[in-house]
């Protein structure tokens, strides 16, 4: 019997151990969604896969599907911005979105949209690129929210979530928008109940 097999980029968004070397990790993928996979004999010292698959990495990986879960194939790291992170508030967005996605974002289903997001975000905090990391913050949120279902934008944030990705959409802020946002943001906290 053939198992499904993913290559595919992903970003490492908790882990728990198991057993004495094992160890899953919750991992945000572009083919598959959340998934958390297992990882046999990764706490050993001599685990080629422990230094790549530490919280907030960026990786390509190679997932296959068996009968009683996710396993994690070859790891290939692409960086770690919370590692990569220059200043504190860098550190600080790299945990918001994590905890963000780790809040809204349950199942194994591709979100694509919320990935490529993720994924522009952390490319900005590992290459250290200027921009207002709160705003940032902010228009990312608003887009997950949107792009999941929980929000209805306004005619004003319709620039912001029909953008190519976050950086693109922080153009269209104004002070009227970012109260906007900040209304809606807080909306789909208490409805969604999450």
């Amino acid at each position: 019997m053939a198992y499904a097999t993913y290559h595919t980029r992903a970003i490492v968004c908790g882990s728990t151990d198991s057993y004495t070397s094992d160890r899953s990790y919750l991992l945000f993928t572009e083919a598959a969604g959340m998934v958390w996979a297992n990882a046999r004999s990764v706490r050993v010292e001599k685990s080629k896969q422990r230094y790549a698959l530490q919280d907030f990495s960026i990786l390509r990986v190679t997932l296959v599907k068996g009968k009683t879960g996710w396993k994690i194939g070859s790891v290939e790291a692409l960086g770690n911005p919370f590692l990569s992170a220059c200043s504190r508030s860098e550190r600080a967005l790299a945990t918001a979105v994590t905890k963000q996605l780790r809040r809204y974002l349950h199942g194994e289903e591709p979100v694509r949209p919320v990935f490529h997001d993720v994924w522009s975000l952390f490319q900005i905090i590992v290459r250290s690129q200027e921009y207002d990391l709160s705003e940032l913050e902010a228009v990312y949120t608003v887009r997950l929210l949107y792009q999941l279902g929980y929000v209805n934008p306004t005619a004003d944030l319709r620039p912001i979530v029909a953008a190519s990705d976050p950086v693109a959409a922080l153009s269209y802020v104004t002070p009227a928008t970012r109260t906007i946002m900040a209304q809606m943001t807080t909306t789909a906290e208490t409805v969604s109940q999450l």
